[in-house]
């Protein structure tokens, strides 16, 4: 199998979001398209609530989905159809915005660490309009796979080799998103199709991934291939791996809204200001 490789390192720049919420932009930032389908890549970790505490208010969203995926803290989120519920520790939230959707997510609690990241996901333009809906799972809903070298690997979308699968279903850029732990000296291959783009967030510690280094804090976008193995660096590393099926259709975008032309961004910023979300 064609050894999946680092293509480029990230390191992101710092923003604040929403109502003012510090994080680092991974993927976004500069409104290309050189991910696709992965559109969006926010992290944040803070226990410093002045950096969070302001949230995301009411805001739309049309024509991709959100992923919302916490490491600490609780996040409530609340809708315009009707949806209220609350996302804590290792829990995901999968939204399909489809044909629009308005939305908030706030603290849950105004002391502790919020850590956490936020991915959008484009979808194909038949899934466009579909209606919104809504994936939650609680962290005991993902399976772990645990290896004999400690290492573990969380499934929060798509199946690893070992054959665990995540309850999350239906989606149409087939995505793998696994939450990855390794001691020193422990190793992971997982199979990636070659027509997926894929990126590995390292959260703690370092890896090693086609004879590259990739530190904490760094993205590495990963070259195309049909199999990856990622080695732990240091006593405790923490990395996600986060692959999903290119689209390659026309993208469109404007803040909020992920289309194929310019007329639907136009009508989905009409709808959206007379109240067809």
């Amino acid at each position: 199998m064609k050894a999946i490789e680092v293509e480029q390192l990230i390191q992101g720049t710092l923003i604040r979001e929403g109502g003012g919420v510090k994080l680092r932009r991974y993927i976004g930032a500069d409104k290309t398209n050189d991910f696709e389908p992965i559109l969006l890549f926010d992290y944040f970790d803070s226990s410093d609530p002045l950096d969070y505490l302001a949230g995301f208010p009411p805001h739309p969203h049309r024509g991709f989905e959100t992923i919302t995926y916490l490491m600490e803290g609780s996040i409530t989120h609340e809708d315009n159809k009707g949806n209220k519920g609350v996302i804590n520790a290792g829990d995901v939230q999968w939204m399909t915005a489809g044909k629009g959707i308005i939305h908030s997510e706030m603290p849950s609690s105004s002391t502790g660490r919020l850590h956490g990241l936020q991915l959008w996901l484009n979808l194909p333009a038949a899934e466009k309009w579909r209606e919104p809906r809504y994936q939650e799972k609680s962290s005991d809903q993902l399976p772990i796979e645990v290896m004999e070298s400690g290492a573990t690997i969380k499934v929060i979308a798509g199946r690893i080799d070992q054959g665990l699968s995540s309850p999350i279903v239906e989606i149409a850029t087939r995505p793998l998103f696994l939450d990855i732990t390794l001691p020193a000296n422990a190793t992971i291959q997982q199979t990636i199709p070659d027509d997926y783009e894929a990126v590995l967030f390292v959260i703690e510690g370092a890896v090693n991934t086609g004879g590259q280094q990739i530190t904490a804090g760094t993205l590495a976008s990963l070259t195309n291939g049909e199999r990856i193995q990622i080695e732990g660096n240091e006593n405790r590393n923490h990395c996600l791996l986060i692959a999903a099926a290119r689209l390659h259709e026309p993208i469109v975008r404007y803040g909020p809204f992920i289309m194929n032309t310019q007329e639907e961004i136009m009508q989905a910023i009409h709808d959206f200001r007379t109240g067809h979300f």
